[in-house]
């Protein structure tokens, strides 16, 4: 008697079927780098000021708050969640700390309130999301209209602008010797620790298998709705630390402070190399794509184009890099032979 032929189904896994240095120099984030660095190269070359000290300070101070969210959001978006609220939110700790400084309380206590306001505001995203199981786009476009709204109606259309003069000259200084504008400091601070939690620990490990699939992360042990509550807090409180940055930097706590700059953020992000779906992100592909859209930006306002055709432009290159992403996805598919399906033959003697 023979005994039923096997079956075993070998599973190849894409990221890994090629050397190393063809993942690291073929991938979407060192296109991003290499257009980042022909941009620069280009721009100070041929834009007049472009490779001024002055140029580089403004640059990264204008693209600093997006810089720190990017952070979270990277891992946020690698679950294949999303937070549409980080921009009310620096609005809303903006006010929060412009309030507190306006009723005499000491501008660290204003700034520690703001970043517990960024907290909790993370707390009832993770909440909805993971405990009572809201998609988190429309939690998020909620939160996004209650925290504006919070911001607003504080203060209504006022503005507070009476905050202590050397707080608001450190968000403007530069480390000495340089055009670096100190905000980059906890910037890199933060970077190394998100680094570290995405790239070289277990729960960075459980961020990617849960972009991948939710379920086949749990039944290997992720505490899926766990990690998306942290991640969400994390969102919180450095878009509250983003608003005190932002509030500083002009001198003023507005309601409307940081509008759409969430959508900003989101772009950077899904042009760094992060897929929508979950699953997929290197973080410095993320950062790079950022200073890319804060180079080009830069270089477009000193030839004096309007901030309306820089949208554009930037639009138009976040949507070609999304349908080049796509394409390239499409003929690796076509041109990836499928594995070969070896059988197991076992007999028996009859």
């Amino acid at each position: 008697m023979t005994a039923p032929t096997t079956t075993a189904t070998v599973r190849v896994v894409k990221n890994y079927d090629k050397p190393f240095w063809r993942r690291v120099l073929l991938s979407r984030e060192t296109a991003i780098v290499v257009l980042l660095i022909a941009v620069a190269i280009v721009s100070a070359s041929t834009v007049r000021g472009f490779n001024q000290p002055l140029t580089l300070t403004f640059l990264l101070l204008d693209v600093a708050p997006i810089l720190l969210i990017a952070l979270p959001m990277t891992l946020i978006m690698i679950t294949g969640e999303i937070d549409l609220s980080v921009g009310s939110m620096v609005g809303l700790s903006s006010v929060t700390t412009g309030v507190l400084v306006q009723a005499g309380a000491p501008f660290g206590v204003a700034a520690l309130a703001a970043l517990l306001v960024g907290v909790i505001g993370g707390a009832i995203n993770g909440f909805l999301v993971t405990v009572v199981g809201l998609p988190s786009l429309a939690v998020t476009i909620g939160t996004l209209a209650l925290f504006r709204g919070l911001a607003v109606g504080l203060l209504g259309t006022t503005a507070v602008t009476s905050f202590p003069v050397e707080w608001t000259a450190l968000a403007k200084a530069k480390i000495a010797g340089t055009a670096i504008p100190y905000i980059i400091v906890p910037f890199l601070v933060l970077l190394v620790i998100f680094a570290l939690l995405l790239h070289f620990t277990p729960f960075g490990r459980g961020v990617y298998a849960i972009g991948l699939s939710k379920d086949a992360a749990r039944f290997s042990g992720v505490h899926v709705e766990r990690t998306k509550f942290v991640l969400f807090v994390l969102a919180g409180v450095v878009s509250a630390f983003a608003g005190i940055f932002y509030t500083l930097r002009f001198g003023s706590a507005r309601g409307d402070n940081a509008t759409g700059l969430e959508l900003q953020v989101i772009a950077a992000v899904v042009l760094g190399g992060v897929s929508v779906f979950g699953g997929r992100g290197q973080l410095y592909g993320v950062i790079a794509a950022v200073l890319l859209i804060g180079t080009l930006s830069s270089a477009l306002r000193l030839v004096n184009v309007t901030s309306d055709v820089i949208n554009i432009i930037t639009g138009t290159l976040l949507v070609l890099s999304v349908i080049g992403a796509s394409v390239l996805a499409f003929l690796q598919s076509r041109r990836r032979r499928p594995a070969p399906t070896p059988t197991v033959a076992a007999s028996a003697a009859s």
